[in-house]
């Protein structure tokens, strides 16, 4: 596995080594001595899968606050899915700022958000499936929420979103930064 450090500490794309034969291909999707040896963090408590059946459907900005933070490593398993990563730890370099990347079942990815940042992801196929290791257990009363459409943030979307659902769509605006 290739970790490739991002402009946002702590956020990491990690690139896949792929064995390929006749009988198909083979990659590791995630291992701790790896993300150990990169000085990564995720000690996997729960892992999620979200399937998603229309082309731009998008889903967060979600995180949650202390003392279930977590660290979130996920990865596209079929379509294609536009990812924005958003620093919200106040003593970062980075806070307020964001990332974008591609994830899909083509170029299998896995990329690695810290505690701290929130997360969204746009669909850009149907049927399309992620999948996410969490560091912590989900807990509703410390789940977090930030708009898609806040304008201190100017997210760009590469594609109309048409399916959201409402607490998504009603989440906050952050007020200032």
């Amino acid at each position: 596995m290739k970790f490739l450090k991002q402009k946002i500490k702590g956020v990491y794309l990690i690139k896949p080594n792929i064995f390929k034969d006749e009988r198909g291909l083979f990659r590791r999707h995630f291992c701790n001595s790896e993300f150990y040896k990169n000085r990564v963090e995720n000690k996997v408590k729960q892992a999620n899968i979200s399937v998603n059946y229309k082309k731009g459907t998008l889903r967060g900005f979600h995180y949650q606050k202390k003392p279930f933070q977590e660290d979130k490593s996920m990865s596209c398993l079929k379509g294609e899915i536009y990812d924005i990563v958003l620093d919200l730890r106040k003593k970062s370099k980075t806070y307020g700022k964001w990332l974008s990347f591609r994830l899909s079942e083509k170029n299998k990815y896995l990329l690695h958000i810290p505690k701290g940042c929130a997360n969204a992801f746009l669909t850009l196929k149907n049927n399309t499936i992620v999948h996410y290791y969490c560091s912590e257990f989900y807990n509703p009363t410390h789940e977090c929420l930030v708009n898609y459409k806040d304008p201190i943030f100017k997210f760009k979307w590469p594609i109309k979103i048409k399916n959201i659902s409402k607490k998504d769509n009603l989440s906050p605006f952050i007020k200032k930064l």
